[in-house]
C-alpha cells in the first residue's frame, strides 16, 4: 500500500539547496485523511496478520488511518529512497517540489547519488526488504507494508524475481494497493 498525500503542502518555487530542507519537512509530515479509502486497500488491511511500516510518519500514520486497530511494526528498511539534493546549486534555479523531485528522481536513476543511497543501494535494500517481507509471510500467512511508491516498486520487482504473481507494476496514486502471492 502507498501511503496517503503528506499534509505538507508549501508548493512555492525554491532551489535545489532549499529542497533538501522541504523533504525534511515532507518527511516529517503526516498525511491528510479522506473521507472514503478505497475498498480494496481497507480489506486488505483488515485481513492481514501483520503490518510493517516505513519508520516515516507519513507511512505509519496512513496505516493507522486504513484500520486503528492494527498494531504496526515500523522498520527503516522500508523508506523510501532518497534523492540527491546535498550540493548541488544549479546557479539558484528556482523550480516547484514536483518539479525537483521528477528531475533529481531522473538523475537518480541515471547514476548520480552524490550524498545519498544509489539506485545499486537501493537495490540491495528492496532485496531484503523483499526477504524479510516473504519471511513474515511463511510466518504469519498474510502481510501488508504500507510503504513509499519508489520503494515499494523496487520491492515488487525483487518479490517477481523469487517467483511471486502480482501486478507487474504497483500503482502511483496514494492509497493504491498492489497484491504479490505465491502460488505453489
Amino acid at each position: 500500500i502507498r501511503h496517503g498525500k503528506s499534509q505538507l503542502t508549501e508548493n512555492d518555487r525554491i532551489t535545489c539547496l532549499e529542497f533538501k530542507k522541504w523533504v525534511e519537512r515532507y518527511d516529517c509530515n503526516g498525511v491528510f485523511e479522506v473521507s472514503k479509502y478505497p475498498s480494496e486497500t481497507l480489506e486488505i488491511i483488515a485481513t492481514a496478520k501483520i503490518v510493517i511500516t516505513s519508520d516515516l510518519k507519513r507511512s505509519v500514520e496512513s496505516a493507522k488511518l486504513l484500520n486503528p486497530k492494527v498494531k504496526t511494526i515500523p522498520d527503516p528498511l522500508f523508506r523510501e529512497t532518497e534523492l540527491p539534493t546535498r550540493s548541488m546549486k544549479l546557479f539558484d534555479l528556482k523550480l516547484r517540489p514536483s518539479i525537483w523531485a521528477v528531475i533529481l528522481r531522473l538523475l537518480w536513476f541515471s547514476g548520480y547519488s552524490n550524498e545519498c543511497e544509489s539506485l545499486s543501494n537501493a537495490k540491495i535494500r528492496a532485496k531484503k526488504a523483499s526477504q524479510q517481507l516473504i519471511d513474515f509471510a511463511d510466518e504469519y500467512k498474510s502481510v501488508v507494508l504500507v510503504g513509499h511508491g519508489f520503494f515499494n516498486m523496487l520491492i515488487a520487482t525483487e518479490l517477481q524475481k523469487k517467483g511471486w504473481k502480482g501486478k507487474r507494476k504497483t500503482g502511483a496514486k496514494h492509497w493504491n494497493c498492489t497484491t504479490y502471492s505465491l502460488f505453489n
